[in-house]
């Protein structure tokens, strides 16, 4: 099948929110999604982004072939996305986390998984180029540990599980655990 990588703009991010709440159904944390479509404008194209995404397309020939409302002709074009953005690692300096790299479930199987990751003509990963350009030492990313396919997806490329390997556990202040944080350091 054939597909097109390339920089998500302004223009993507109804696509990108719908996939995001794809994805959030898949791992089964509809309730935790909060973000709209504006907030991903707001924060991914403005002078100093937070994030930065791809997006996989399909010809139109081969858009999905879910009804989507009465207002869109049915399916889509844009079938996938990676989100990812920037960090530091005191250790090894600049990094980069892949927050999510997700594919319609009708036009997974295809390469455009691997495509978002990889350039066909290269054969170098996509988000290595980008991060071989901010003189990133790594990209990380989180699976759920239910998630066989993906962290088997991931190993054939070569990731290394930190959880196994290293024992190194995510932890998270959210909520009012973060408010409570925040409060005590108001109180010193």
């Amino acid at each position: 099948m054939n597909f097109t990588i390339r920089a998500a703009t302004k223009v993507d991010c109804k696509d990108i929110s719908r996939m995001i709440m794809e994805l959030a159904l898949f791992e089964k944390m509809t309730d935790q999604v909060k973000i709209s479509s504006e907030e991903l404008e707001r924060d991914g194209f403005c002078p100093n982004p937070l994030f930065e995404c791809l997006v996989a397309e399909v010809p139109k020939e081969n858009k999905s072939k879910e009804a989507v409302s009465l207002h869109v002709p049915l399916g889509f074009t844009t079938v996938g996305y990676g989100l990812y953005f920037y960090t530091y690692s005191t250790w090894k300096g600049r990094s980069m986390y892949l927050e999510d790299l997700y594919v319609m479930p009708e036009f997974r199987g295809f390469g455009i998984g691997k495509g978002l990751l990889s350039t066909v003509a290269k054969c170098k990963a996509l988000f290595v180029q980008v991060a071989k350009e901010k003189h990133c030492a790594r990209l990380q990313l989180s699976v759920l540990d239910w998630n066989a396919p993906s962290r088997d997806f991931y190993a054939t490329r070569g990731a290394q599980d930190l959880t196994v390997k290293e024992g190194w556990h995510l932890i998270r202040f959210d909520g009012q655990s973060l408010d409570d944080l925040g409060n005590d350091a108001q109180k010193k």
